[in-house]
């Protein structure tokens, strides 16, 4: 049923139910997965970053870049311990925020199956338009999976 599917995840992927969710998945169906996650820029291009960071915020996006990659790669053996052939795309844009960088990313790995983990949104989130699953849902032309905190 499912032959690509792409998993978002963070650096909590070792007790994320998620990267579970995502190899039982890929497992079952024999399906490659890709690990994914995306670095919001946005907040660091702003002028008022560059008033903040007058040396630039240039390092910071590199370390963020950095540990990123590493985790991702750390989940991605994970995976293939499991026989479960990986990929990891690392998505990242000053324009977009990640619902849209997620849908972009699934859309050109040509993904059938997205799974993302769901939060509660509360507060200012649930004004500006709720979680990104609940944005998911909203805007994703994939199939989605959510998965709940364990």
């Amino acid at each position: 049923m499912y032959q690509r599917i792409m998993a978002a995840i963070d650096s909590n992927f070792a007790t994320s139910p998620v990267l579970e969710a995502a190899i039982q998945t890929a497992g079952k169906f024999g399906a490659r997965l890709a690990l994914c996650h995306a670095l919001d820029d946005s907040i660091l291009s702003q002028k008022t970053a560059q008033v903040v960071f007058p040396d630039g915020v240039r390092s910071i996006v590199d370390s963020l870049r950095s540990d990123t990659e590493a985790f991702l790669n750390e989940a991605a053996v994970l995976a293939r311990q499991r026989s479960v052939e990986t990929d990891v795309i690392l998505i990242e844009s000053e324009t977009e925020h990640v619902p849209e960088m997620l849908i972009r990313a699934a859309k050109e790995w040509q993904a059938d199956l997205l799974v993302v983990g769901a939060r509660q949104s509360q507060g200012v989130g649930r004004l500006l338009g709720g979680s990104v699953a609940e944005q998911l849902a909203r805007k994703a032309t994939v199939s989605l999976l959510l998965v709940k905190p364990g």
